[in-house]
This record gives C-alpha cells, structure tokens and sequence, in this order.
C-alpha cells in the first residue's frame, strides 16, 4: 500500500480528491482514488477497456502521472462538476443583455469546478456614450468588480475553485485604469489581471513613440476625427476604430512595470506571439487565458491538464551514476495523452459552446512538475546551462513522445474535428517538429488540436510528497504553509522539500548542502527567465511561471525583464516582487501567506 510522504498530502488528498458523500466514504486509500480514476477514463475505451485500466493505474501508482485535480476529483463519481480546470467565457458584447449572460456562464462554470478567463477589451470605455441608447458606459473595470462579487458569492457558499482572470488590450482606452485596479487590495480580489500586449506596442515603446488608444467607431455615438484599422478582440476582420486618447508609449509602459513592481500586478501576455504559434490559428482568434496563464484559448475554450513527476524517474539520485529514466518519461506521457483525451469524452460541461470547443479542437494539456527536485537529485544547479538543456530534451521528449501518441490516436479514432490538414501542417509549432512527425500528420493527422502545457501545479505537487511546483524552482527547502479547512479554520503544515528529504535521508550533511541545492530567492530573475526561454519551443500551449524579484531589484533592472521576455519569444511574463501590497508567497512559521486567487484554497490544478 503507497503512503504519503508528507502530512499535508494525506490531507489534501482527504480534504479536496478523496470520493466521499458526507461521512460516508467510497476511497479507503490513495490506491482506491488511481483505480476509480483509471476505471472511470478506460469507461470511454471501445475495447479492451480492463487491459486499459489497469494501464492507467500503474500510470497513477506512486503519483507517477499527476491529472488536473478536476479529473482527480470528480472522475468516477456522481457529483455534477465539470473534469476540465480551465475555461475561457464567449466574447463579451457591449449590452446590458449580453454582459449578465456572460456574467451567468461564468458562474455556472465556477458552480461547477472551473477556473475562467474572461477579455473585457469589448466593453465601451468608461465615459462613452452608447450609439443605441446614449446611456454613458462605466467601463470595463466596474463591470469586473460585479464578477469579482459573483466570485465571492460563490466562495461563500463552499466552493473553493474561484480562480478568474481579466485581460484588456493596451490600446483600450481604460487600459490605465486597469493597470492601476488592483493597487487597492480590497479591489478584483479573486481576478489576475493581465494586459494583451502587442508587437506593435512593443516597437512604440522602443522608438518611443505616441501610442493611439482606441475603441471601434460603430459602438460610439457621434464622429471622431480620427479613425485607424484595427483587428478588435472579438472580431474576425480589422474595423474601423476611433482614436479617443494619445499616450507616449514608455510612459504606457512604465505604467505596467510600475504597477507591476509594486503589486505583482498585471502580468503582460504577448498576444501576438501567442496567436502567431497557436496550432489553430487558421480559426482562432484568441484575446484570452486560462487563470494561470498556460493554456491560451479562444471562446468557451476549455483544457484539461496533466503533469508527469519527474522526481518518479529519477535513478540513483545523488549518485555517481544519476540519471533520467528516458524511456520511462516517454511511456507515461504516452499514457497520460490518452488519458486526458478519454476525459473529453467522459466530463461533463457547464455549457453547451464549452463541449463543442472541447470535442472540436480536442486540447489537452501535458505537462511535467518536480523539474527542479529532479535537477538537484542529479546534481545541476537551477541556473546553468546543462541544466537548461536537460530540462530542454525533457520538453522535447514529452513533446515527441506526446505528438507520436496522438497520430496513434488519430489513426484509432480519426482526428479532432476542427483538424484543416494543409493548415494545420503550416503552423508554426508544427513546422518545428522532426520531419518524420510531420510526415505523420500529413499520413494520418492527429486526435488534439494542442498537446503540451506547463502548468503550475501547485495543489497536486503537494499531494505527491511536495515535489517542487512545475518548472518553478525550489521555493524553500523547508518551510511553513497554511491552508484552510472546511470549518473555516486556518491549519499549518510544515514542507520538506523532497530532494532535500531524500539527501538528508542518505547521509547527506543538511548543514552543507550542496552548491546545486538552490531555492528560488537564491537565483537571478534572469535565471527564471532562461530557464522559460529554454523550454518554451516545445510547448505548444504557454508556461505558466513566475519570476521571483528580490525586493531590492532596482526598477530599471525589473522594467528591462519584461521587454527580455518579449525578445525571448516568450508568451508572457509574470512576475511577484514581495511588497507591501502583495506580500510574501509563503511565510516562515506563524506567519500567515496571503491569500490570492490561484492559491491552494481555489484551485486545484
């Protein structure tokens, strides 16, 4: 029988996966969970499904193959929620009628168990007057704080998945109130803002030039005087749109670093890059994320996630002969793809758009977590270069491994329906794999649309022993975490970072650790930055990681990081800089950790 190798992951595992009807309990022990799991995913297999289940469980066994905590939670069992953590909501039309549609869908799908990503960039600006009616609008911002009020209500009634996120362009005539939103820390509590920022913006603020901010000229009243073509959120076309304000661009900028520096707020999302390597690009238009920022979806998008531990395939650790089990990296991804794609067919969805998105594009989401507890146990150190080219081939080995499977998939259960194949091929992303994998595509096509992302796994890394959060690095070795209890009740638990267990364990001095032993506050914002760049060419959806600034990084030093990340070709950059306003991640013992909308209370990815 498995047991845990720490107290906080027999709790999360009781408290938020275990399948329970009030006290009456239907999983006795961790192996009950992986077997009704791997019993309800083969459910869905046209044959042989016992032989598939058993597969499956030796894929979960010693958290091996880490699914999104949704599947984990409700696979095999009789609740009503959704499989699928993320989802982004239909295009907000500038209507009364419409925003409290969207408002509904948003709550329906958190009622459920969803994160959401909404983009507000539609909505008039805050002033306008509408063409129709020539009632003055309020502006995106007001109407986030009504879905930050459905967030709360929800929260108060037991659920705990509140995760949400808002997006607006950077030529939105309200894009500096947006930045400046959450400054207040009673304000959009239950969002992450992020701003679409595009490569034209980009360039404006390196020649330093005046930046247009703009709205679409059929939904204001009267004539501007001013008009460019702009391809608007939302619209398949450019349209006409009005320019009703001019700001410099570096003072745009400036604006959301600043903010950004000083309360870990907004991130920056590189819409351009993202829909230039959007495998769907041929029919999609995408202006929004999922909450953490690793799936970048159209409308009523939605994806399912998994990670593989890597700290499971780690051999002789700390050893002269430390090394990855390849093969077996390869096998479980293999598994795991089609794992996630029997959840398409088995979840439910809170809406009728969310399962034809699903079933259209077929997205899953592999991923991996422990990176960093598998870089020590081998004994490279977070900021080098071998480091970054073993993580590298890790993503290139989950990658191919995760392409070859879903050709297979193709050839078993035909392909994604939204599959064009002469576009497909031309997509950048598939343009970049081994020619014999696109020879492949072109014979048989594929089952999903997209197949990697690297999600932050911060809730299922804690139920398989602690192992460090996706590719982030180790945050402390050991450290002190609250979480909080179905009574209300805060509980604190102690974390014992599991390579530094495993060396202790061995005989290794804790005392003298290492150089390669090294936590997050200890490395460079650029070693975060690097190690993101090196992966990003095999992930086909986005990276969801944060880069620590120590609280004395000059701002100069902190503003430059972003613009890297954009050179980089990176989708995104967040970043969190402790600070008065947005605190410390996690604390030593007796201080509490903040709370913020994607922490362990809300989410379960």
């Amino acid at each position: 029988m498995a047991h845990f190798e720490a107290e906080i992951s027999e709790f999360i595992w009781d408290t938020k996966y275990r399948h329970r009807d009030g006290d009456l309990l239907y999983d006795a022990s961790i192996e009950d969970s992986w077997r009704r799991l791997a019993n309800a995913l083969a459910s869905v297999e046209a044959a042989q499904s016992e032989l598939w289940a058993q597969r499956f469980y030796q894929n979960l066994a010693d958290f091996r193959f880490l699914p999104g905590g949704r599947i984990f939670a409700g696979a095999g069992t009789a609740h009503q929620v959704t499989l699928f953590n993320c989802f982004v909501m239909g295009i907000v039309e500038d209507s009364m009628e419409v925003i409290f549609e969207r408002l509904k869908e948003a709550a329906l799908t958190m009622q459920q168990g969803g994160g959401i990503g909404v983009d507000f960039s539609t909505l008039r600006p805050a002033g306008s007057i509408a063409h129709r009616t020539g009632n003055i609008a309020s502006g995106p911002v007001s109407f986030m704080r009504i879905w930050d009020a459905m967030c709360a209500t929800l929260l108060s009634t037991g659920s705990r998945r509140g995760a949400m996120m808002a997006t607006l362009r950077c030529d939105h005539p309200d894009i500096e109130r947006f930045i400046e939103a959450k400054r207040d820390p009673r304000e959009l509590r239950h969002f992450n803002l992020s701003v679409l920022v595009s490569d034209d913006f980009m360039q404006a603020v390196e020649e330093d030039e005046e930046w247009p901010l703009v709205f679409p000229e059929r939904q204001l009243e009267g004539r501007g005087a001013e008009l460019i073509e702009r391809r608007w959120s939302g619209e398949a076309d450019p349209l006409p749109c009005r320019v009703l304000k001019r700001v410099r661009a570096r003072d745009l900028w400036r604006d959301i670093m600043r903010a950004a520096y000083d309360c870990a707020e907004p991130g920056v999302l590189f819409v351009d890059q993202i829909n230039r390597h959007n495998n769907l690009y041929y029919r999609e238009q995408i202006s929004a994320t999922n909450p953490c920022g690793e799936i970048p979806l159209p409308p009523y998008g939605a994806c399912n996630l998994g990670s593989v531990n890597l700290m499971r395939f780690v051999r002789d650790p700390f050893g002269e002969h430390a090394r990855l089990d390849w093969e077996g990296i390869a096998e479980c991804a293999a598994l795991g793809v089609r794992m996630l794609d029997n959840v398409i067919d088995l979840s439910r969805y809170p809406l009728p758009a969310q399962e034809d998105q699903a079933k259209g594009s077929r997205r899953i989401g592999m991923g991996v977590t422990g990176l960093a507890d598998a870089l020590i146990a081998l004994g490279l150190h977070y900021d080098s270069g071998s480091a970054r080219d073993l993580a590298a081939r890790i993503l290139r080995t989950l990658r191919d491994s995760a392409y070859k499977t879903s050709i297979a998939l193709a050839r078993e259960r035909g392909s994604f329906p939204f599959y064009d194949r002469e576009a497909y091929l031309n997509a950048a992303d598939i343009r970049a794999l081994p020619d014999a994998l696109r020879r492949e595509i072109a014979k048989h096509g594929i089952r999903n649309s997209h197949l990697i992302a690297l999600a932050p796994t911060g809730t299922i890394s804690l139920l398989a022993g602690g192992v460090s959060s996706g590719v982030e690095p180790v945050f402390e070795f050991r450290h002190r975490r609250r979480v909080l209890t179905a009574d209300g009740r805060y509980r604190h638990f102690d974390i014992v970072d599991p390579a530094y267990r495993l060396w202790c364990e061995r005989g290794g001095d804790p005392d003298a650790l290492p150089a390669y032993f090294v936590s997050a506050r200890q490395l460079s914002p650029w070693a975060h930055l690097a190690m993101e760049a090196a992966l990003q060419p095999y992930v086909d959806n986005a990276i969801s990681k944060t880069v620590n600034v120590p609280v004395g990084c000059p701002f100069e030093k902190f503003e430059s990081l972003y613009r890297e990340a954009h050179e980089l070709g990176l989708k995104g950059c967040t970043s969190f800089r402790p600070n008065p306003i947005s605190g410390s991640v996690l604390t030593g013992p007796g201080e509490p950790a903040p709370r913020h909308c994607c922490d362990i209370e809300r989410e379960g990815e």
